[in-house]
Formats: C-alpha cells, sequence, structure tokens
C-alpha cells in the first residue's frame, strides 16, 4: 500500500491499515522534510510560542518505524501511471503500488494582485512557512491581514497580543461572511477592534506596493481598489485554499473542486482512494461537498484505508470545526449553507452564546461561543437527527440535554 500525503488524513489512512490488520508494506511519502504535525496550531499556539516543534509532531519517525510504516520524506510525486500501478517520484525513482491513497492535503490561494511576491508577504499554511512568518513577525510593527476568516484572524489575534499595529482587510462586507451568520461576523468584528486591531470591510485589495531605494524588493503598503494605502513590514495573505488535486486529475482521476470520492472516499479506480482537504466527496443527490478540517481529514482517512480493505466505512457524522482567538473560542458544527433562520442563546455580552441555524425549520448548523456543552449538544443532535424548534433553541429554559438525548 502507498499512502502519497503524510499529513493528518495520510497518517490516519496508514494507521488505520495497521489497526484493521494489514500485515504488509506500507510506505507513506511526504513532500515536506519533517514527519506527521498538527496544522491549526500553526497560526494559533505555535506562533504565538505557545506550542514547540516538538509538540506539534503527531508521529515521530522512530514511531512509524515502530508500526512497520515506512516514511519518504520531502519527496513528491511527479506521476500516476494507472495501467503499471507505479509511481514516478520527484527524485526520479519508481515504486510500484498494489493500491494507492491519495491524500495530497492543499495549499494557500494565491494573491492574483502586482506586488503579492515581494518579500514579507506570506501564507501560513505549513511549518516552514510559520517559522518564516514568526521570524519576519518580530522585526515589524505594521502588520496587514488580507482576508477575514478563520486564518487571518487567528494570525491577527496573536500579531495583536505582541502589541503589533494590525489591519485587516476584507474585501466583503463582513467577517467570515462564507462560515457564519451576521450576529456571529459582528461579534468578532468587535472582539478585534476590542483588542486595538483596525478591521476595513469591503476593502478589495487591488496591488501591494514595494518599499523605495535599495529595500524596493520589500512590501511597504497595500493597496485598495478604492484609492487608500495601508503601510505594512509584513504581510498575511489568508483568502482560502485550493486542493491539490493536479496529480490525480494528470492520471485521469475525476476531479471537480478536489478528487472526487464517493461516501467511502473511493475513486472510480477500484486500486485508487482519497481523502482530506484534496477531496470533494460526492453526496446522495450528485452535489459535492469540500470540507477543510481536522475531523475530515481523519475520518475520510479511516474510511479510505478500509476500502482499501475491501471493507466499506462510511462518514456520515456531522462536521465540526474550531477557531481560538484571543480568549474566545468558537466551535461550529453541522453545515449552515443555504440557512433561511437565525436564532441566538446566550449572552453575547458575556462572550457566551451560541447561534442555531434552521433551514425550511430544520436545525443544521450551530455556532457556540464559549459553549463547549451546547456544541457536544449540537454534535449529538446533528448526529441524531433529532430537531428543535427556533423557539426551543432560543429559549434559555428549555432542556437541549433532554433534546440531544
Amino acid at each position: 500500500m502507498v499512502i502519497v500525503g503524510a499529513g493528518q488524513s495520510g497518517l490516519q489512512v496508514a494507521e488505520s491499515l495497521r489497526s484493521e490488520g494489514y500485515a504488509s508494506v506500507i510506505v507513506m511519502i511526504g513532500d515536506e522534510p519533517c514527519p506527521p504535525y498538527h496544522r491549526p496550531p500553526l497560526s494559533k499556539a505555535y506562533l504565538a510560542g505557545e506550542a514547540s516543534e516538538a509538540q506539534l509532531t503527531i508521529r515521530a519517525p522512530e514511531a512509524l518505524a515502530k508500526k512497520q510504516i515506512e516514511f519518504v520524506a520531502g519527496v513528491g510525486v511527479e506521476s500516476i501511471d494507472r495501467a503499471n500501478t507505479v509511481l514516478t517520484l520527484t527524485d526520479g525513482r519508481k515504486l510500484a503500488y498494489a493500491a494507492l491513497a491519495l491524500a495530497t492535503g492543499s495549499r494557500a490561494r494565491p494573491l492574483p494582485v502586482p506586488g503579492a511576491d515581494l518579500a514579507n508577504v506570506f501564507a501560513l499554511r505549513t511549518l516552514e512557512d510559520t517559522r518564516r512568518i514568526a521570524a519576519a513577525l518580530a522585526a515589524a510593527q505594521r502588520v496587514v491581514v488580507i482576508g477575514g476568516g478563520f486564518i487571518g484572524l487567528e494570525f491577527a489575534a496573536v500579531a495583536a497580543k505582541q502589541g503589533k499595529q494590525v489591519t485587516v482587510l476584507e474585501a466583503a462586507g463582513r467577517l467570515m461572511a462564507r462560515v457564519v451568520a451576521p450576529p456571529v461576523s459582528d461579534f468578532y468584528a468587535a472582539l478585534h477592534r476590542g483588542h486595538g486591531v483596525a478591521i476595513e470591510l469591503g476593502a478589495a485589495v487591488s496591488a501591494l506596493r514595494g518599499k523605495a531605494g535599495p529595500a524596493q524588493d520589500a512590501v511597504a503598503a497595500v493597496c485598495t481598489a478604492d484609492g487608500r494605502e495601508f503601510p505594512a513590514d509584513l504581510v498575511i495573505v489568508g483568502i482560502g485554499i485550493l486542493p491539490n488535486s493536479e496529480l490525480a486529475e494528470a492520471a485521469g482521476l475525476a476531479c471537480e473542486r478536489g478528487i472526487v470520492v464517493d461516501g467511502c472516499s473511493r475513486t472510480a479506480d477500484p486500486r485508487i482512494v482519497a481523502s482530506g482537504d484534496c477531496t470533494a466527496r460526492r453526496l446522495e443527490d450528485g452535489s459535492l461537498l469540500r470540507l477543510e478540517s481536522v475531523q475530515n481529514a481523519v475520518e475520510q482517512g479511516k474510511s479510505a484505508a478500509a476500502a482499501l480493505l475491501g471493507k466499506e466505512r462510511r462518514f456520515d457524522a456531522a462536521p465540526w470545526f474550531w477557531s481560538d482567538q484571543y480568549d474566545v473560542k468558537l466551535q461550529m458544527v453541522g453545515l449552515s449553507a443555504g440557512y433561511d433562520q437565525v436564532v441566538s442563546r446566550g449572552e453575547v455580552e458575556s462572550q457566551r452564546f451560541s447561534v442555531f441555524y434552521f433551514r425550511t425549520g430544520k436545525l443544521v448548523a450551530i455556532d457556540s461561543i464559549n459553549q463547549p456543552q451546547v456544541h457536544m449538544l449540537g454534535r449529538k443532535l446533528l448526529d441524531k437527527g433529532n430537531s428543535l424548534t427556533a423557539a426551543q433553541a432560543a429559549d434559555p429554559a428549555f432542556d437541549l440535554a433532554g433534546a440531544a438525548a
């Protein structure tokens, strides 16, 4: 069994194969020079100096070796020859496979404006990205974040706590508009402003300007379409991610918003499965679902391993996500897309409240701010298909635990 990708999902495939009793050769190939590591802390605890690189590691090389997982680090895969079941690696080696798992992950979406390649302009996706950002942040005073999503806001919180002058430029009319309702957007705008961060909404970036003189290759300011300029010593670009599906596409596998898989992580090729950020799951109604989360990486990895062994293990649990900004934890469960009603429960002023999303009267998602107990009850409600009315959700006296039982 060969696994392309040594992130959370690739590692899960390898370990699940072993736990399911597969006793033959497993090779896991990673294009980064380090063992599998946790990515969520990169924009939070690690960048803030609260977690070490050793603490990021999920499995050290010796732990992989103990499980007889052969780990090939710092090497990519150039092509897949499906007819002959052979991979060509970027170092020229050929590697035959009996079955193949693609867990190639994703990359940061590039900023398509002039000046995006200037020095001190970064995306935050890998451990190496974060190392370089941490060094630049130590020397910077004026920080501009392009994009008011999770990554951008988490970085903004870390930089603000370090005393930097931080400006967040968001092209949309509110923060995190793609994934949360206005009450949550408004709360986070107020939270960041309360920590001294300037939040500029409707601010479409048109160019990045370099410094004059000898340092002209370094960023000096971010320009917006309405003619404003925001001075910057450091710029972080957080405008989304793109699935790494090119390898699969070149091999002739169906790719649309990612590598297309079924509910058990199977591609159309019976020898190939795929899992994690690189995939788009075909749902029963024919639509495609892309999820970017640790939970998805882990659960699809388990499904993929089962499929390689001829078993069926569907991933049907309600998706969940989280974000840490300052001392506030946002926990999300379900998919709120297409919601037509929102109700809140709790007190915004105390930074402890939840927002419930409904579509045609049915509960589809919950966002919880510093309310882990509501989040866990929400996961039970959505997994069991137990619904409640908007009036019940908004009523602080209504027994959520009883509804989730």
